[in-house]
Order: C-alpha cells, then sequence, then structure tokens
C-alpha cells in the first residue's frame, strides 16, 4: 500500500527552506516550521520511505533569491499539497490506486 502523507519540522529563525509561522501538528500550536510530503510503501511485512519533498509556502517560491539562498532551485514553484501527493507515485513507478 502507498501512503502519502504531510508533516511539520520545527525550525529556528527564518532562512532555513521553506520556514514559515503556522499550526504545527507536532508542536500542537503556531511555530516556525517547515512543511515536507512524503511517500511511503507498507506491507505486513513492513515499511520504508520513497520519496520525500520540501513544500514551500507560497510567499518562500515568489521570492526566487530567497530560494536561491536557501538552496531550492529555480524549478520549484508553488502548488497545493495534493499535486506532490499524485506526481510523487508516478514518479516512484506507480500511479495512485495501483498496488505493489
Amino acid at each position: 500500500m502507498l501512503i502519502v502523507d504531510d508533516t511539520g519540522f520545527l525550525k529556528k529563525g527564518d532562512k532555513p527552506g521553506g520556514v514559515q509561522r503556522h499550526y504545527s501538528g507536532t508542536a500542537g500550536r503556531i511555530e516556525n516550521s517547515q512543511l515536507g510530503v512524503f511517500l511511503a510503501y507498507a506491507s505486513p511485512l513492513g515499511r520504508t520511505l520513497i520519496d520525500a519533498e520540501l513544500y514551500p509556502p507560497k510567499f518562500w517560491t515568489d521570492d526566487r533569491e530567497r530560494c536561491v539562498r536557501a538552496g531550492i532551485g529555480e524549478e520549484v514553484a508553488f502548488t497545493t499539497k495534493p499535486v506532490p501527493a499524485r506526481t510523487m507515485p508516478a514518479r516512484a513507478g506507480r500511479p495512485i490506486g495501483v498496488g505493489w
């Protein structure tokens, strides 16, 4: 079974790529954090991480100089979370809905 989920990583300052203040389920309150979208595979025998992608907010992707300083490439544009959730399984070689 493929599993797509997002999670936040608490961060200090405003330099790490994609950091913004928003509600963090990890902290249970509004904090500085990065968001990532993750693709995992799970079976009765175990589970493994297949893919991960930083999810930068729009104010980051609109500021190209800031992105460059943080190591976020020119090809990274703002999307909604469902976009990587659809593209990550395809990158892994399986469209959504096709089991392994």
